[in-house]
């Protein structure tokens, strides 16, 4: 149980959630926001560079992408990319349907918007954009939410256009899918006012269900991320980027914490240890020569490729680099991120894990006398092509200097256990410049007065609605609304004369279920669950089979469900033959004809054979009524 007191630590927390709006068209263009398959893939080739902003500085985020020189591989669907997302031609006018959308929201979190909309240009040289830079603009400021008592102040409403999905990543290469890029995508940031790990999940909750309510985001896996940025007192402003599940955001918070608490102890020690000295000079010694008769694998392998071995000393940093306060958060860790993330190398060896990896303990001693290393110093080493380990060392040796200050301001990426890993620096100033291919939008007071006229209810008075309409419990509104089904379900109930209830339980608790039992249930589409409830509304199958023909789907999403009927084995029987058959298996049961249990014995009998093939209800029905026919003949 974490009893940690973020109040005294000094907690500071801002949420950023991004979302893509559920648009016809992209941001800047006319492509479909909605994949399409034409059959046809195209691919072209990019290297992106740094550039001087209009002041003469260089971001120095953008210089950190640019050192690798990757060469970029674009996929191209044209049926979902133009010459826009190539950059191959400038940027359209900005989707009215996008900026109405995202005034709608605005005014459901009661922001400002802007007078006039100005779209801004911000460096991106990772290749997830082929410009180099992400298009992006304010539409709102200010505004709040209430949580649990609290007001959470929204800073901006920004709308910007997504970027490229990474297909594949290696060295010296990257591969996108441009199909993405271009997709509106909504930015909703708060205030640095979020005090614990808890609250910044309700934050983030909160915020994506004013979204949700717009009507006009889209749904699923990709569509919505959440953003953190992380501070504690004596420690610095952290930038977390991709916290894919709300479910994440809490452990991502409190490993944060744990972490710059850790580095800040860290930093203590080496101050206390160094006694005013500084480390000195970077130098590195090479190696090669001590592994050549090694046993450890790793290091064979990558000197057998052409690979060198380099060592830097670390001076007073022996048994810092292994020391663990919380499960994978280790100054070595810290490390080896950011050599990986400057140099692409697999990794790092040092001196308080060795001997190991099979590297033994004469080599290790060898090691440490050709870098003069002595009792209280620590030493890295890495293998691998010469300017890459070089790079490496260097990244390391850059770090190591930070880890004498405390917690370096960097950007990290969250990772599906919680932790996170050194991404790039931060960004500064330089990263933002004018758009000057895009006039400026005007946000007029007739535009507002018709958004504000047709505002959408809010998710609160849907769920009461729903409650009202169809006479479901709580738990199941709550499910539906949880897990973006409401509209749904009430296009399902009213195209159908399935109960409501029936409906609801399967939308939530059913498909919740296959998931937890492995099925692929991200193959449900909304049409191919539509199409579904039509055949059982047509009496293909019978509702007692609902959860067996999703799951079927769900391992077969191409597949219809005439096929999923079929190859269950649940076409359904004649009524007429089914009547028939009860009849004879009452007239043989009738010495137990008085007995109140017969109908549920007769009933287990028969779904044994039935099940799936005929509606339960409707069995039992025909059992009874069978059963009363008869006792007036005996």
């Amino acid at each position: 149980m974490n009893c940690m007191d973020y109040e005294k630590i000094g907690l500071k927390v801002g949420v950023e959630v991004h979302r893509q709006l559920d648009t016809r068209r992209k941001l800047f263009c006319d492509c479909p926001t909605e994949a399409e398959e034409n059959g046809k893939t195209l691919k072209i080739v990019r290297y992106l560079r740094e550039a001087q902003s209009e002041l003469g500085t260089v971001d120095p985020a953008a210089v950190f992408e640019s050192k690798k020189r990757k060469k970029i591989i674009y996929h191209v669907n044209p049926a979902n990319v133009c010459l826009v997302e190539m950059d191959e031609e400038p940027p359209h006018e900005l989707n009215p349907e996008a900026i109405e959308t995202a005034l709608t929201i605005a005014l459901l979190f009661n922001s400002k918007p802007v007078d006039e909309i100005h779209v801004m240009r911000k460096i991106v040289i990772d290749g997830s954009n082929t410009s180099g830079f992400q298009r992006t603009c304010i539409v709102a400021f200010g505004g709040g939410i209430t949580v649990d008592g609290k007001f959470i102040p929204i800073q901006t409403i920004t709308v910007e256009e997504d970027a490229a999905r990474i297909l594949s990543t290696g060295k010296g290469v990257v591969e996108y899918d441009l199909s993405r890029l271009g997709i509106p995508l909504i930015e909703i940031s708060t205030a640095p006012v979020i005090r614990s790990p808890a609250e910044a999940t309700k934050v983030a909750h909160a915020i994506g269900k004013i979204l949700r309510a717009s009507r006009k985001v889209k749904r699923g896996l990709g569509t919505v991320r959440q953003d953190l940025n992380v501070s504690i007192t004596g420690g610095a402003l952290t930038e977390i980027k991709g916290v894919q599940e709300l479910e994440l955001i809490s452990a991502v918070v409190e490993n944060e914490v744990k972490r710059q608490l850790h580095l800040i102890e860290i930093a203590a020690e080496l101050r206390r240890r160094l006694a005013g000295e500084r480390l000195p000079p970077f130098s590195v010694v090479d190696v090669t020569e001590v592994f050549r008769g090694t046993r450890s694998g790793l290091v064979k392998k990558k000197l057998e490729a052409g690979g060198k071995a380099y060592a830097v000393k670390l001076v007073k940093f022996a048994g810092l680099l292994s020391r663990e306060t919380a499960k994978g958060i280790r100054l070595g860790a810290e490390l080896a991120g950011h050599a990986k993330a400057w140099a692409e190398v697999d990794g790092i060896l040092h001196t308080d894990e060795l001997p190991g990896y099979g590297v033994s303990a004469e080599e290790v001693e060898e090691v440490k006398r050709l870098v003069g290393a002595g009792e209280m110093d620590a030493v890295v080493i890495v293998v691998d092509d010469e300017p890459k380990a070089l790079e490496a060392l260097r990244a390391v040796y850059d770090r190591a200097c930070q880890a004498v200050e405390g917690v370096p301001s960097e950007t990290r990426a969250a990772r599906p256990d919680g932790l996170t890993v050194y991404m790039r620096p931060r960004p500064g100033a330089a990263r933002m410049y004018p758009e000057t291919d895009i006039p400026p939008v005007p946000v007029g007071e007739d535009l507002l007065g018709r958004l504000r006229e047709n505002l959408p209810e809010t998710l609160d008075q849907t769920a009461e609605r729903l409650a009202k309409t169809y006479g479901i419990s709580k738990q199941l509104v709550e499910g539906l609304i949880d897990h973006e089904k409401d509209e749904l379900f009430e296009q399902i109930v009213k195209s159908t004369k399935i109960s409501p209830s029936v409906v609801a339980a399967a939308l939530t608790e059913t498909i919740t279920n296959l998931g937890r039992e492995g099925f692929p249930v991200q193959n449900l589409t909304d049409e191919k669950i539509s199409e579904t409830f039509r055949a059982l509304d047509v009496g293909k199958f019978s509702k007692e089979a609902l959860s067996d023909v999703l799951g079927w789907l769900c391992n077969h999403p191409e597949s219809s469900v005439e096929e999923a009927v079929k190859n269950l084995g649940l076409s359904t029987v004649s009524l007429k033959e089914l009547e028939l058959e009860i009849e004879e298996m009452v007239k043989s049961r009738t010495s137990e004809i008085e007995d109140t249990r017969l109908p549920n014995r007769l009933m287990g009998e028969l779904m044994k054979k039935y099940r799936g093939k005929v509606d339960g209800a409707v069995l039992y029905s025909m059992i009874t009524e069978r059963i009363q026919k008869i006792k007036k003949t005996v």
